[in-house]
């Protein structure tokens, strides 16, 4: 079955979905072992969200760019996730979704939260013909993030640096079958039709 253009593929069950984000050592060592974000962590920033595994291996370089070198697997609560969807604005103005420009830059301002819809990535990080959610949580969805929404933290850096020795042995097939098994998120309409999903 094709993939279709604009859709989430993430690790998920019924209460609650794996989300991935790369951080310095500061960061993430003091993250596991609390179960949760605490300091040095800045809930005064916007913080960026992957449910992709490959796009977060993109983004980071298999953690090896400069305070990216931690890749921490993230379960928060379907619940917080989808309210997180249905605040959202796309960060970029998009005819078919938005009524005019004006209407976009006023929401994109108020909006707590924040959608991209970038190019999903293959093992070797190639460019694919469809589209992989990135989501932005700043004003308030970042302290319902922290402090509300995370079940658990993981650090899967050893998983990553594995995948990439396979990857560098050139066994992409040992690489593949390590890959965290993401399947299409059940989007419900009006949230997909907010953030610009395929339906």
């Amino acid at each position: 079955m094709p993939v279709m253009k604009r859709q989430i593929r993430a690790v998920y069950d019924d209460r609650t979905v794996t989300v991935y984000q790369a951080y310095s050592p500061a960061i993430a060592v003091p993250a596991v072992a609390a179960g949760r974000f605490v300091p040095p962590f800045r809930r005064e920033r916007m913080t960026w969200i992957k449910p992709s595994f490959l796009w977060m291996m993109y983004r980071c370089g298999w953690a090896t760019k400069p305070g990216q070198e931690h890749v921490l697997a993230v379960t928060i609560t379907r619940a917080g996730f989808e309210w997180a969807l249905s605040h959202a604005e796309l960060s970029h103005y998009e005819r078919d979704v938005h009524p005019d420009r004006v209407t976009w830059q006023r929401n994109l301002k108020r909006a707590p939260t924040r959608v991209q819809w970038d190019p999903e990535r293959d093992l070797r990080l190639r460019e694919l013909p469809y589209r992989s959610l990135q989501l932005g949580l700043g004003g308030a969805a970042a302290p319902l993030y922290a402090d509300e929404w995370i079940t658990g933290i993981t650090d899967v850096t050893p998983l990553v640096r594995e995948i990439r020795g396979h990857l560098d042995a050139g066994d992409d097939e040992a690489a593949g079958a390590l890959l965290p098994a993401e399947r299409p998120y059940p989007l419900p309409a009006p949230i997909a039709a907010r953030v610009g999903a395929s339906l």
